[in-house]
């Protein structure tokens, strides 16, 4: 880093001995600039021996000529699952107090040649042999195809962040059945102990860092808790991190038998705690059905091993429909997976799956509502990857509604004809680290999207999250990486990395651990051009907007609140009250429904003239397909402000010109089933 010294007036009675001394402060003493320029970047006091980071040249600091906070994001980490799963199912540790030799070695029930790398092959196939030694001689993991041994020591992180990656988002992870099934454990396999772990130990990999440079917060790793601090952080060249959580069963909330085992109150207490913990963004389930949402299947034996977790986890497998739209879930398949199913009782068979019903049944539930609104009130961002498609159309309406930009899909698993509603919304896309040219396909993809919003891009690594990484193109293979090659901004050179006795080249080994990622970037540079990695190196400003618009966010003022309502008809029940002014109350328990034909209206008094521009539609099953919204100031004369005629239930937004109203009208034309047209809640706003 470089700074201007500070201009001087020259007084005219400078005498010859203080020009003398003052040349002789400058050529034997540090000029300013010489002193900001030392490098910062390097620790005075890196353990020895360690890993070898092999970039040279200072990170780059400050913003870009628009103000904008420069730098690639990886949406999509797990620094800590080796405390996950009951703490054996990754071998090795990010880091150590004991050195490198301590953390980057194998689970004891490796040795002495992964027979009983159980894991492994269950999901890789083979036999799970490999040598088990880690420090200092790596001759089998880390590996790109290894999916139990770590991949996320701290140098390999600095060696990330030294390449350009100024976010990274932590995601706390575990999953407690796979915990209960797997064969080697030392610990509880409750997965809120396990988060508050994973947390704890972020924190103090935090410390471990900021003592090799001398003390707190003067090292290279900032864990952040708001947008503004995450600025902060990046404008000084560090790396920005976000805890985030990845889990199936938050809070407890499982469901077995399709009977909740939480509540609300249970929902506001762990949404509270990983707040105070400094999680800000988390998805509410994953693999399994829970109690919140319904999954986005996997697919092939590894689905098949999950949908039986999903079974002892919950007493009920995966139950799948036709989509009712273009979006679909992963295809479930049915193939075997041996190991797994003989986990299951007997007489219990994994059911098989009709090719052409490729969506869950399970959508958002009522307390899945609960817990997303209960987000948008501590201002946090919900992951919608993993979520099946009928959820994630839920949550989507819910946002619009709200008009609340907090969504992320940080690795793939959205069904891509979701992208424009998130990127409407301002929400983030992060794409999982794929391969180059996959990659790079992808990205070309939704190119437009991103230059119509005006937003980057983002990868998600999923290190230590088992689902396996790019492989080697070849040492033979077009437009190779070529070392040493520079970082994006120009500023670093990077080498080949090592550790220990090991050295790995991108070509030949392809991402076996996160110090690669620097040189995945340089293929997708070198395979598919410019754009897509200047679309990367936007992804930290945008990641960041959408996260500051969410801290932002005012929930707007329904006008409709309480306000007087009328309508053509009520349907009538000795046991409940389905009056218009229900659907108006906050209570979105309760409705207004009306008689069992298509003409039907229903009316709303404002109390005065206010400016209307969005009015949102609850409806219960019995929605409106063919309708019309209409807006009056006297009661008297109508205006048509929005209409549809392919209404689908669920919420509606409907968005229009703001104009002048007192009275609001849903006139309806046609049914979307038999029943009449019955509102959860009718919302009217001025925003």
């Amino acid at each position: 880093m470089t700074s201007a010294g500070r201009p001087y007036r020259r007084r005219k009675n400078v005498t010859v001995v203080s020009l003398l001394l003052l040349v002789l402060s400058v050529a034997l003493g540090p000029t300013p600039s010489s002193a900001a320029g030392s490098d910062w970047w390097n620790p005075t006091a890196r353990p020895a021996p360690d890993s070898g980071i092999n970039v040279t040249g200072e990170p780059f600091t400050g913003t870009n000529a628009k103000g904008e906070v420069k730098g690639f994001v990886d949406a999509h980490d797990h620094i800590f699952s080796n405390e996950a799963f009951g703490g054996r199912l990754i071998c090795g540790k990010p880091f150590s107090e004991q050195g490198v030799a301590d953390a980057l070695k194998d689970c004891p029930e490796h040795y002495p040649d992964g027979s009983l790398a159980i894991f492994d092959f269950i999901t890789n196939g083979g036999d799970g042999k490999h040598d088990p030694v880690g420090w200092p001689t790596f001759k089998d993991w880390p590996a790109h195809d290894s999916l139990t041994h770590q991949q996320n020591y701290y140098a390999w992180i600095e060696r990330a962040w030294r390449g350009g990656q100024r976010v990274l988002v932590n995601d706390l992870v575990t999953n407690g059945v796979i915990c209960s099934v797997y064969f080697f454990k030392d610990r509880s396999c409750d997965e809120m102990t396990s988060i508050r772990l994973q947390a704890k130990l972020t924190y103090d990999m935090q410390a471990y860092i900021d003592k090799m440079y001398g003390g707190t917060g003067k090292g290279w790793f900032r864990i952040v808790t708001d947008s503004a601090q995450a600025r902060q952080v990046i404008e000084q060249g560090k790396l920005a991190v976000i805890l985030g959580v990845e889990t199936s069963e938050p809070f407890g909330c499982k469901q077995v038998l399709d009977i909740a085992q939480c509540s609300k109150a249970d929902i506001d207490k762990g949404l509270d705690e990983l707040h105070a913990l400094g999680v800000r963004s988390m998805f509410l389930c994953h693999k399994f059905d829970n109690a919140l949402c319904g999954v986005r299947f996997d697919s092939g034996g590894l689905g098949t091993a999950i949908n039986v977790g999903q079974f002892l986890s919950t007493g009920t497998f995966w139950k799948t429909e036709t989509c009712k739209g273009p979006q679909h879930d992963n295809p479930i398949g049915n193939a075997t997976a041996a190991e797994a199913e003989k986990e299951l009782p007997a007489g219990v068979e994994v059911p098989s799956y009709s090719a052409d019903a490729q969506c869950n049944v399970r959508g958002l539930t009522d307390l899945g509502e609960y817990a997303v609104r209960g987000m948008m009130k501590r201002k946090m961002m919900l992951e919608i990857d993993h979520m099946s498609v009928k959820a994630t159309g839920r949550v989507l309406d819910i946002f619009e509604a709200e008009s609340y930009p907090g969504v992320l899909s940080s690795h793939s698993w959205m069904d891509l004809d979701w992208t424009e509603r998130v990127y409407g919304l301002g929400g983030f896309i992060a794409q999982y680290m794929h391969g180059s040219e996959g990659f790079i396909s992808e990205a070309k993809r939704t190119e437009a999207l991103r230059d119509k919003y005006g937003v980057g891009y983002g990868y998600g690594t999923d290190m230590n999250g088992v689902g396996g990484w790019p492989g080697p193109r070849g040492a033979d293979a077009p437009n190779k990486v070529t070392y040493p090659f520079k970082s994006v901004d120009g500023g670093s050179v990077i080498d080949r990395q090592t550790t220990g006795e090991r050295t790995w080249d991108l070509n030949t080994d392809g991402a076996a651990h996160y110090g690669l990622v620097p040189d995945w970037i340089e293929d997708i540079r070198r395979v598919g051009g410019q754009d897509v990695v200047d679309d990367l190196f936007r992804g930290a400003e945008s990641y960041l907007d959408t996260w500051g618009a969410s801290e932002n966010h005012q929930a707007g003022v329904n006008l409709a609140r309480g306000a007087y309502t009328s309508a053509s008809s009520s349907e009538w029940s000795l046991f409940t009250s389905y009056q218009p002014n229900r659907a108006v109350d906050g209570d979105g328990g309760t409705r207004w429904a009306s008689d069992w034909n298509d003409d039907q209206w229903y009316r709303v008094d404002l109390g005065s003239t206010q400016l209307v521009k969005r009015v949102t539609l609850d409806w219960e099953r019995a929605y409106g397909k063919s309708y019309r919204i209409e807006l009056s100031t006297d009661g008297a004369n109508w205006r048509t402000a929005w209409s549809t005629t392919a209404g689908d239930g669920g919420l509606d937004t409907a968005r229009f010109t703001g104009t002048p109203a007192r009275y609001l009208r849903i006139q309806g034309q046609e049914r979307g089933t038999d029943w009449g047209y019955s509102l959860y809640e009718v919302g009217v706003h001025s925003s």
